[in-house]
């Protein structure tokens, strides 16, 4: 059974973020048997709904043989217990729901330890209520005071322990892929990080732009480890697509703190390339919830290239880009549809731009000497290559590079480019 405050709290309908909870709940392999709503002005303090709403559930419960009853926000530790007590089935938040789905899904040794410390994080507060029985001093008594602990104290202290270990692995976690990130920005090669809602189309996507055989159902979470892939853009230049994990609204502040790790690649990238579904009926509110998020992580600085993703799903009359203004979508938007690649060149295309625009590239003519193919080859990698030609004196190349690269490619330049450059440069302290 599903339980929900309607109290304005965002955005969100609560009709919409009932709905959004059962598939979710399904992801988890439960069935709904039932949903339950209050109007409230704000949760109650101790019980989340009203006395006669809980009342009202436990009623619910017997009538129609619910085990569980999920509740649409994180509970607090009161309100957990006093929920248990008076309904005596399993209780789950949104929190811990979505705990347990990451938790099934993880694959890899470092999404287990990020599941896993976010778990303990959110489960540390709350362990007053699992060991109420176990309140007691595990020695000692009258006349017999002596240093024992009671099996709570006990069970903290080793969650504790725990907590303190996962993020030492973590971070030798973080070291390895900083390291991994130091050869990438050696090598000039962007990063293109792809983010958005859950089960907005992330890995189809990426599937159809690289045949990486990542999994992609139309599940809430259906991937939850990221995945890197190399691909050339149409104007040749190598990029890393990166997938990261999908965002979703009330989004545990525990998971994202677990997550940092994996989140960084979205700060190490050059492009983000926002995914929105949109034919989803809370697209707008979707796409703010990833702004949000982003904001969070501090990256909204960053170019964003938007797909409107499964364009194939809504009217042949409606216009993509009207529809994306009518929901207040930013500008630079690309519509698509991952599943059947339409308009995957174009959105290749304007990721390059966007690379370029985020790299600072000035348009250069550049003659190289076959002794310096180290400098060609550095050319097609950093910058963007429009005409390439040879003749007996070398490599003649016309194109885009990054304005920090020009003074390696100075001696080098066409005449034009390099008395252009002469004149625009700022003159020397001697020169003044």
């Amino acid at each position: 059974m599903l339980v929900s405050v309607d109290y304005h709290k965002d955005d969100w309908a609560a009709q919409s973020s009932l709905e959004e909870l059962a598939r979710l709940s399904e992801t988890a392999g439960l069935d709904v048997v039932g949903t339950v709503t209050q109007k409230l002005s704000h949760p109650h303090p101790h019980s989340y709904v009203g006395k006669g709403k809980l009342e009202e559930i436990a009623e619910a419960i017997g009538e129609l043989h619910a085990d569980v009853v999920i509740f649409d926000d994180e509970l607090s530790p009161s309100q957990l217990r006093t929920v248990e007590e008076r309904l005596q089935v399993k209780i789950i938040d949104r929190t811990a729901l979505i705990l347990d789905i990451f938790a099934k899904r993880a694959q890899t040794h470092e999404g287990r330890l990020q599941v896993e410390l976010a778990q303990l994080e959110y489960r540390l507060p709350r362990l007053t209520r699992m060991w109420t029985h176990l309140e007691r001093q595990a020695v000692g008594g009258v006349g017999l005071r002596g240093p024992g602990e009671t099996q709570l104290e006990t069970d903290r202290r080793l969650a504790r322990s725990r907590i303190a270990l996962i993020k030492a692995e973590l971070s030798d976690v973080h070291r390895h892929r900083e390291l991994y990130r130091s050869n990438r920005r050696r090598n000039n090669i962007p990063v293109i990080a792809i983010v958005g809602y859950t089960n907005a189309g992330k890995s189809t996507l990426l599937n159809q732009m690289t045949n990486a055989g990542v999994l992609s159902e139309d599940q809430l979470f259906a991937t939850l480890d990221p995945t890197t892939r190399r691909i050339t853009l149409p104007n040749g230049r190598p990029v890393l697509l990166t997938d990261t994990v999908g965002f979703i609204n009330h989004l545990p502040t525990t998971l994202i703190a677990a997550f940092r790790a994996t989140l960084e690649e979205i700060s190490e990238a050059a492009v983000l390339l926002h995914v929105v579904d949109i034919a989803h009926p809370d697209a707008p509110e979707q796409a703010e919830t990833v702004r949000e998020i982003l904001a969070e992580l501090d990256v909204l600085g960053k170019p964003v290239v938007t797909a409107l993703n499964k364009i194939d799903l809504i009217e042949s009359t409606i216009d993509p880009g009207a529809l994306a203004e009518s929901l207040g979508l930013p500008g630079d938007f690309v519509p698509i549809s991952a599943e059947r690649g339409i308009g995957i060149d174009l959105l290749l295309e304007r990721i390059g731009e966007a690379i370029g625009e985020s790299q600072g590239l000035e348009q250069v003519r550049v003659s190289i000497p076959f002794e310096r193919a180290e400098l060609v080859n550095l050319f097609h990698r950093a910058g963007r290559v429009d005409e390439s030609t040879f003749d007996e004196s070398g490599t003649h190349l016309t194109g885009m590079l990054p304005r920090r690269l020009l003074p390696r490619y100075e001696p080098f330049l066409h005449p034009s480019d390099s008395r252009a450059r002469q004149g625009t440069r700022t003159p020397t302290a001697s020169e003044i």
